[in-house]
């Protein structure tokens, strides 16, 4: 797998915002934004996209899905939130390493896009 931006993050080789981290994810700020509160959740482990998590280690996979839970509860629980994985070219996936982006803090529109 090629090493990206979020490979960098991981080991501390590039500044990022970071909102939480434990052993197995890492939080940060979308240098992005598109809502008040916009947080990406990478897993520690590197997978390149959801598409993935078709095969992998069920406990790994929980722990991240329940860490993008804790996390989006704390920023953006209150009035409701949007937790969003791209996938893919056409899904927009700008970077190859899954990441939950979390929206919030705004009314947010329907359809997404």
């Amino acid at each position: 797998m090629a090493d990206s931006v979020f490979d960098q993050i991981v080991r501390k080789e590039l500044p990022a915002a970071i909102i939480h981290e434990d052993d197995d994810i890492l939080a940060f700020e979308d240098n992005n934004a598109q809502a008040p509160v916009h947080v990406l959740v990478i897993p520690k482990e590197k997978r390149l996209s959801f598409a993935d998590f078709q095969r992998g280690d069920p406990a790994a996979i929980g722990r991240y899905i329940q860490g993008i839970a804790r996390v989006a509860q704390r920023l953006a629980g209150g009035d409701g939130y949007r937790i969003v994985f791209n996938v893919g070219q056409h899904g927009q996936q700008s970077v190859d390493y899954i990441h939950a982006h979390i929206l919030g803090g705004k009314q947010l529109g329907w359809p997404p896009g």
